[in-house]
């Protein structure tokens, strides 16, 4: 695999869409255009000039079908500023991306993240392919949840770098991540997460710590409706910003009810309880399917993993477990069930299939059913 080196001109002109873009691994060096970004309106002005007055991007179907957002490219660059202000103090001089552009995410981190730090940046699709350079002793990684499992395959590269900054969103972090940050060392490596969707752009933003930090509300973002300190336990989180996205009739969102339930914990900041459409509730006790996932991936040795929510005609809810097996490990529905015995919930049915229908950032896609290679035995 070999990146195909774009100027910033031919990379936007080509669009966030294209082929070429989203599917191949490329380059882009800014670091040849000038000064950051920040520091040079002249340059702003021009980037702004070739991206599209709005651009479409579409949800990623993990709550239902997908649906299109507009937005504008003001929005865009100005979400992009707040990004770079989390990297800007790490001083990276790389940055490698796994974020499609297709995807806000991606278009924001991938494209005009690296153009407004004056950094080269390498966009590399694929799980399996070859690293950049190792000139760059100060790297920023844009990642999904994946990225930790390539990163840490690629122990070599990592060796000659000095700081490694890695933002990651989109999705709950992966038990590798905190196996990575221990791995490299917390001196040398920051993790910022954004929370946030297509609709609503970034919400809010944490550096990761063991202890799970609250999160904290971007400066142009605020609660809306109904939330309030005064209102004991968890609520819907309700956004409202002037990054809010476009309906496709033009019309701008004032507020946002996201499939989110946080605790506030302060005027500014919040700690996520979970997303409605991945609760559960079994036997009285009720189970956040994301998190049931990353314990599952840390015990069972399979390519992917997913809990889907089922109803249930004796206990009204339960989960079905879905599991992509490794081509060099022999799995069964037994072997699984014997695996997963630390977990305190057990499926109602194990499949074993060839594959799970998730978005190219990792999202579990709400169509996801049960294409399976066997089924397994009710428990």
């Amino acid at each position: 695999m070999s990146f195909t080196e774009y100027t910033p001109t031919e990379l936007l002109r080509l669009g966030l869409d294209h082929p070429k873009i989203t599917d191949s691994p490329w380059t882009v060096r800014w670091n040849e255009v000038g000064a950051p970004v920040l520091a040079r309106t002249d340059i702003a002005r021009r980037m702004l000039s070739l991206l599209p007055v709005i651009t479409r991007f579409g949800t990623s179907g993990s709550t239902g079908e997908s649906q299109t957002w507009l937005r504008t490219r003001e929005q865009l660059w100005t979400e992009a500023g707040l990004l770079a202000g989390l990297l800007a103090a790490d001083r990276p001089q790389g940055l490698l991306s796994f974020a499609p552009p297709r995807h806000l995410y991606g278009a924001l981190a991938t494209v005009l993240l690296p153009a407004l730090l004056g950094v080269p940046v390498w966009y590399r699709p694929q799980y399996f392919g070859a690293m950049p350079p190792t000139g760059p002793r100060r790297w920023a990684v844009v990642a999904v949840p994946w990225t930790f499992s390539i990163l840490r395959r690629n122990a070599s590269w990592l060796t000659g770098i000095d700081r490694l900054s890695v933002l990651h969103s989109t999705a709950i972090l992966p038990e590798a991540a905190g196996q990575f940050v221990s791995e490299v060392g917390a001196d040398r490596m920051s993790l910022v997460e954004i929370f946030g969707s297509t609709e609503t752009g970034g919400v809010a933003h944490r550096r990761w710590r063991p202890d799970d930090p609250d999160w904290e509300l971007f400066p142009d973002v605020r609660f809306c409706g109904d939330l309030s300190l005064d209102v004991p336990g968890e609520q819907p989180l309700v956004v409202s910003s002037p990054r809010l996205a476009y309906r496709a009739n033009g019309k701008r969102l004032e507020c946002w009810e996201m499939d989110d339930y946080v605790v506030k914990s302060g005027e500014r900041g919040f700690v996520f309880s979970g997303r409605r459409s991945r609760l559960v509730n079994l036997n009285g006790r009720r189970v956040d399917l994301d998190e049931l996932e990353v314990r599952a991936r840390a015990l069972l040795d399979c390519r992917d993993i997913a809990f889907l929510p089922i109803r249930h005609e004796m206990s009204g809810e339960h989960v079905e477990m879905l599991v992509v097996p490794n081509e060099d490990v022999a799995l069964t529905e037994s072997t699984v069930r014997a695996a997963l015995t630390a977990l305190s919930v057990r499926p109602h049915r194990v499949h074993l299939v060839d594959h799970i229908d998730r978005s190219e950032t990792g999202k579990l896609l709400k169509k996801s059913s049960f294409p399976s290679m066997s089924a397994g035995a009710t428990s």
